[in-house]
């Protein structure tokens, strides 16, 4: 039996020492906003902090963090309340949404480390893979939350694109989505 602090509260698990942290949250702790996504520490759907570093939960075996803080997605507010979290909901971050977990506690290290992050910050701390390719809107709902927003809100993350004739256009980072909102 191992003792695990997960969430602020002692939980007991019954584990192999090798086992992957993931599964241990998801299948015997029962909180499953954790997610497997490739199992090689890659994708970043697993990340979890420990000791409010962030770790990929899917190569951690259960053994090498007993003692220690664990704080997963459902750790971070009972309400949806944390600053990234709400910021990731004005953007409409969102859209399959499998990842999101993960990209909002990578978020949450990265404010940790750098509280007024630049793009750059943003780019080189968020190695998350989505899917859906949602990084202009979590980019900008991470400067929401730091404080330096740059967008408005409601997924209207607008950018200027331009095409070969020089010709100017204004596109925006959602399906669907016009300068004008959503109507």
């Amino acid at each position: 039996m191992l003792s695990l602090n997960v969430n602020g509260k002692t939980v007991s698990v019954d584990a192999e020492p090798g086992t992957p942290l993931l599964w241990v949250l998801r299948e015997q702790v029962g909180l499953t906003g954790t997610k497997y996504g490739c199992g090689v520490a890659q994708c970043g759907s697993c990340s979890v902090h420990i000791d409010g570093q962030l770790i990929r939960s899917c190569v951690m075996p259960v053994s090498a963090v007993a003692g220690k803080r664990i704080t997963t997605i459902e750790g971070l507010s009972a309400d949806a309340s944390h600053p990234v979290q709400k910021a990731w909901v004005e953007f409409d971050v969102p859209q399959c949404g499998y990842c999101q977990s993960g990209q909002i506690m990578a978020a949450v290290a990265l404010l940790r480390a750098k509280p007024k992050p630049t793009d750059k910050d943003i780019d080189d701390a968020m190695t998350n893979i989505c899917r859906c390719g949602t990084y202009q809107r979590i980019r900008a709902a991470i400067h929401k939350a730091a404080g330096t927003a740059k967008g408005t809100g409601n997924g209207s993350v607008f950018h200027v694109v331009g095409d070969a004739s020089g010709t100017a256009a204004i596109a925006s980072n959602g399906p669907g989505r016009t300068p004008a909102g959503d109507a």
